[in-house]
């Protein structure tokens, strides 16, 4: 048995290297960028991704390159991003929330605007204001459309959903108690083909249900647990909701349902070993999902340097057993 003891040892030390290697990661470089939306452009075989500290939005190329589509200093801060089902405009989100390095005092948690891009030529096309629908302070985080091209955004600071019709006319479309909070509430957003909404409050880690119909109608999705830093939300087919989360833990959690979000059960997530720095948003590139990973803690330490490099992160979502109630 002796003779056993070395072996058995090295296939220890070998295994373990193997399952502590993070999952695959494109790196590019856009030095204090500090990229917090995503967006995956399958015609032109880009990302797309948007700056809370310039506003730049910029473009990455599955092999690390990266390129600038649209800049304006006045543009403060960029947050999430979506492509139009037209496959031709960029819509994002943009404000001065927080960490953004030309904040002013006349617009810093005032502003938050709409705007869409030409992915062909990187001109702004539109720019929606919406911070006389809501007193007090805003921070545009997220926004996605419905099949009618209607667009729905959350303001974190204010708590509340806004919709931007395909003409872009602008309304508060769900104000509920449910979402208020302190700090950051009302994050990521999402649409369900059965006609209602998912959306996270990352500071009390819940996930809400909004009938498109019926926008008052608003229903916590029943699940055993809470995601305290919840980000960024992904549909994953009509039963499966993946959660990105932050603010310490980190991880890429997916939800699934047999009852169209009325209730959720965690279903998989990733490991920690996979090593996620700060993730924020997600989005499908074929069947993977690919995370940014902001690194919003390196731009909150004053004695942190500010990085060149970031990181868009595979996240490989390992299966959980469902546990019996």
């Amino acid at each position: 048995m002796k003779k056993l003891i070395f072996p058995l040892i090295c296939m220890a030390f070998v295994y373990s290297c193997i399952a502590i290697k993070p999952s695959e990661r494109i790196n590019f470089n856009a030095p204090d960028s500090y990229p917090e939306g995503i967006a995956f452009d399958s015609t032109r075989n880009v990302y797309y991704v948007s700056s809370a500290r310039t506003g730049t939005i910029g473009k990455v190329t599955p092999e690390g390159a990266y390129s600038v589509l649209h800049a304006d200093s006045m543009l403060k801060s960029t947050y999430g991003m979506k492509i139009h089902p037209d496959g031709k405009r960029l819509f994002v989100c943009v404000g001065d929330a927080n960490y953004s390095k030309f904040t002013s005092l006349d617009t810093r948690q005032k502003m938050i605007r709409l705007i869409s891009i030409d992915l062909a030529s990187g001109k702004r096309l539109s720019d929606t204001d919406l911070s006389g629908l809501v007193p007090g302070k805003h921070f545009g985080n997220d926004l996605v459309f419905d099949a009618k091209g209607n667009i729905y955004m959350t303001d974190s600071y204010a708590n509340v959903i806004y919709k931007i019709t395909a003409e872009g006319k602008a309304s508060v479309f769900s104000k509920s108690k449910k979402y208020e909070t302190k700090g950051i509430g009302l994050n990521g957003i999402v649409y369900h083909p059965a006609g209602f909404l998912l959306v996270d409050n990352s500071n009390t880690g819940q996930i809400y249900k909004v009938d498109i119909e019926a926008p008052d109608n608003v229903q916590k999705v029943e699940v055993d647990q809470y995601f305290l830093g919840a980000d960024g939300l992904l549909m994953s087919g009509d039963d499966k909701l993946t959660v990105v989360v932050n603010g310490g833990n980190d991880k890429i959690f997916q939800l699934k349902t047999d009852d169209n979000f009325k209730s959720a059960w965690l279903s998989g997530t990733t490991l920690a070993a996979d090593r996620f720095t700060y993730p924020s948003t997600a989005v499908r590139n074929g069947k993977d999902i690919w995370v940014m990973n902001a690194k919003f803690s390196e731009l909150v330490d004053s004695n942190a340097v500010p990085p060149k490099y970031f990181a868009i992160q595979l996240a490989k979502i390992k299966p959980l057993p469902k546990m019996k109630k």
